[in-house]
């Protein structure tokens, strides 16, 4: 993780530089990132627990998969190449929107992203990476709207800003 660097973009995901992941997390500069929400024929969500062993937000459920682009490499590509290494799953994928947030997080790190979110379908159940996802569910979205209103220190801080986003766009996609 220490030689792993982020993209630094601007309020508009222009380039401005790299910078180590988490140095980038420490300062909280902005920076381009990802954020994969995978879901079954029968609307449900894949849910994934991140691992234990994570620098920041270990233990808490969150969306299918995220993480961070690599200097030069397209959204796209890292996302399918992030879904495969954490999830063991190829599907595929359609960007739905960006957007930009900023949380504090619970060790004193601050994730400030440039977020591209993107939106998959597949009936096919994971094989996880077990140093990077404690475990998996498929959630139905009433269920975890409640549940997130109701239980919000077990999931992710960008899961909370975002949920209701996702959940308004897959209506018009497959």
């Amino acid at each position: 993780m220490d030689k792993e660097k982020v993209v630094l973009v601007d309020k508009k995901d222009v380039q401005l530089g790299l910078m180590p992941k988490l140095e980038a997390h420490r300062k909280g500069v902005l920076h381009r990132a990802f954020s994969i929400f995978i879901f079954n024929s029968s609307r449900m969500l894949l849910m994934q627990k991140r691992s234990s062993q994570k620098y920041h937000s270990p233990g808490l459920w969150t969306n299918t998969c995220c993480s961070h682009q690599r200097d030069g490499e397209r959204t796209i590509d890292a996302a399918k190449r992030r879904l495969n290494e954490e999830m063991g799953m190829n599907v595929d994928l359609k960007e739905t929107f960006s957007f930009i947030y900023k949380a504090n997080l619970k060790n004193g790190l601050i994730e400030h992203e440039f977020d591209h979110v993107l939106v998959g379908f597949t009936d096919i159940s994971p094989n996880i990476n077990i140093n990077e996802v404690e475990d998996w569910k498929w959630v139905k979205l009433p269920f975890l709207e409640k549940d997130l209103d109701k239980n919000p220190d077990i999931y992710t801080e960008w899961f909370k800003i975002i949920f209701n986003r996702v959940k308004g766009h897959i209506e018009t996609l497959n």
